[in-house]
């Protein structure tokens, strides 16, 4: 790690130490009843609580199994879609309008039906995971494939390159930028979608931990939930960037450094 990452993330983490204090300071002075905003100490001490009585392990990974299992379904199909509508004109004349059709209904209408369907377990919140998920990249894998630039191609085929050749060699390494583009987007749907469905109808989640906060008056609890949910954001989008520049490392190396005047 270099010495002005290291500096970065200090400067981050005194910018939020300073924010908590203000925070705290504020809700004190002004005297802000704990139901309307809790002071960061009630968080932590709500917090504390729920570790205590061992609410959070089972809640937690019924969240992120919704979310996981539903965002590599939604993105894998995603892909694949985008794929055949950029590869394929009668594809995209067949499927793509059903497919927007689909996308323009909101996902909070659909999710009553898929908890009929499925049930109140955790099989509704991956659909309605995937279907949130599926949009974003399928629209990414299909621009990034026809935004290839010609004179490859035509290089390609020049060397009597075969068609799938040009897809796997050409196309597909020309649109992982879009598809990773797409894949952070659809990681911060994904937490989106699964609380949509736990908020619907579940028995176990994250989302449930709210709704039961909320009818029992307990902010503080709530703002505890909501700082496991930030901190599962910002993870799951750090580990899309990592592998996005471990992947895509030729756009990587062609951005400036950073404070370079052009």
């Amino acid at each position: 790690m270099t010495r002005r990452a290291i500096t970065q993330y200090l400067l981050v983490g005194a910018v939020g130490i300073v924010a908590l204090v203000a925070w705290q300071v504020a809700v004190r002075t002004l005297g802000v009843p704990g139901y309307i905003l809790p002071a960061p100490t009630d968080i932590a001490t709500a917090f504390g609580r729920g570790v205590e009585r061992g609410i959070y392990p089972s809640n937690l990974a019924a969240t992120l199994t919704a979310m996981l299992v539903g965002y590599v379904i939604g993105a894998g199909a995603g892909i694949v879609l985008g794929a055949l509508v950029a590869e394929f004109k009668l594809v995209e004349r067949l499927v793509y309008p059903y497919v927007v059709s689909l996308q323009s209904l909101p996902k909070i209408a659909l999710a009553p039906l898929f908890v009929m369907w499925f049930g109140y377990g955790v099989m509704s919140k991956i659909v309605t995971v995937a279907l949130i998920c599926f949009f974003p990249l399928m629209v990414n894998t299909m621009t990034g494939i026809l935004a290839t630039e010609r004179d490859r191609l035509d290089m390609v085929r020049s060397m009597t390159g075969t068609r799938m050749q040009l897809f796997w060699h050409v196309k597909l390494p020309s649109a992982a930028g879009h598809i990773f583009a797409g894949l952070q987007v659809a990681v911060v749907l994904s937490l989106i979608g699964a609380l949509v469905g736990e908020f619907v109808g579940s028995d176990k989640g994250l989302g449930n931990l709210i709704q039961y906060s909320q009818a029992s008056l307990d902010t503080a609890g709530m703002f505890a939930v909501l700082g496991i949910l930030a901190t599962i954001g910002m993870v799951a989008t750090s580990l899309v960037r990592f592998a996005q520049r471990r992947v895509v490392f030729w756009e990587a190396a062609k951005r400036p450094p950073q404070g370079d005047a052009g």
